[in-house]
């Protein structure tokens, strides 16, 4: 819809939507994607006709109404993921998600020649769900300015963090989109520490700002999970601040996406009820029982080392494999 440019709507207009079926209902937030456009995006859950109505703080985004038909799924979109039978995960209709995970934190970050040549292999690879991160990373292979940054301002840390640069996030969903075109879950990584730009020292309110732009964007992508962070400790936030973060997706996100928090070497709570899974940074496969057991949910190993082949560890399969060979060693002798 076309709205206000003046002032920051990012701030200063409200605006969500109330899709209806039946008894069924849904009120996604709506977005100020720039040059006076708004968005509001809904994934319906059921074929058939849809209505819905506007709802803004702005006479003229407001009391909006219309209607839209949901068509049967495509061949290949089994919809979102969800928890099944406690322990296990499926699609929304049924099939089985057994996930095959890799990271690529910064790849949406590198410039179109090399993202693209990741979309390339990963139509070669196994996997089926990927963690990206939101922000760049400042990181060893990570030394690179991206092209598009989240917010307004300039580089390196003069920004407005009330004030999103829509061409970093139609950047960022296209790629998430093709992702999903590929059958690959997007698990967005939502914090890290590894930043030299200010991502992670924007305070505690621009952090909750930042999550409903975010989820108003991305909700409606079938094949998002949300991941609060990247080794959440090593950014020494307090506990209360992460329990309110996942407490507020859970609360606007219409379409209950999994989410998860990534550990270093203090794991979150995973028993707490707005986390869905346990995402796991361990290589410690035998014991998945016990944890699956103690926290009564999925268990996602979401770094237990990756493939490849530079010198660390963290990025050696072979060094990996020793790894869980030597898991295996000790609990053997451990049994007998």
């Amino acid at each position: 819809m076309k709205g206000p440019a003046d002032g920051n709507p990012f701030v200063d207009v409200q605006l969500s939507a109330e899709f209806k079926q039946g008894g069924e209902v849904f009120e996604p937030e709506g977005f100020y994607d720039g040059v006076g456009v708004y968005r509001i995006r809904f994934m319906p859950n059921a074929v058939g006709e849809w209505t819905y109505l506007t709802k803004s703080n702005r006479q003229e985004l407001d009391g909006k109404k219309g209607q839209l038909t949901c068509t049967k799924a495509e061949s290949g979109n089994h919809g979102p993921i969800r928890v099944h039978n406690t322990f296990q995960l499926a699609y929304a209709d049924g099939t089985p998600h057994f996930s095959v995970g890799t990271t690529c934190y910064a790849w949406a970050h590198q410039g179109d020649k090399m993202e693209i040549q990741t979309l390339d292999t990963l139509r070669k690879a196994p996997f089926n769900k990927m963690r990206m991160c939101v922000f760049p990373k400042a990181y060893t292979y990570n030394e690179n300015e991206p092209d598009y940054y989240a917010y307004e301002g300039k580089p390196k840390k003069d920004w407005d963090f009330k004030r999103f640069n829509p061409a970093f996030w139609h950047h960022f969903e296209k790629r998430v989109g093709q992702l999903r075109d590929m059958g690959i879950e997007a698990d967005i990584i939502i914090f890290h520490p590894y930043d030299r730009w200010g991502f992670k020292d924007m305070g505690h309110e621009n952090n909750l700002f930042y999550l409903r732009h975010l989820v108003a964007r991305l909700a409606a992508c079938r094949n998002v999970w949300w991941s609060f962070a990247n080794e959440y400790d090593l950014l020494n936030w307090p506990t209360e601040h992460w329990d309110e973060y996942m407490k507020l997706v859970q609360q606007i996100d219409p379409y209950n996406h999994l989410r998860g928090i990534h550990n270093c070497r203090v794991w979150y709570d995973h028993s707490k009820p707005w986390v869905t899974h346990c995402s796991l940074q361990t290589s410690n496969f035998v014991d998945a029982k016990q944890y699956r057991d103690k926290y009564k949910k999925p268990v996602v190993y979401d770094e237990c080392k990756y493939e490849g082949d530079i010198p660390q560890g963290w990025g050696n399969d072979a060094e990996f494999l020793d790894g869980v060979i030597g898991g295996l060693l000790r609990r053997a002798r451990r049994d007998l």
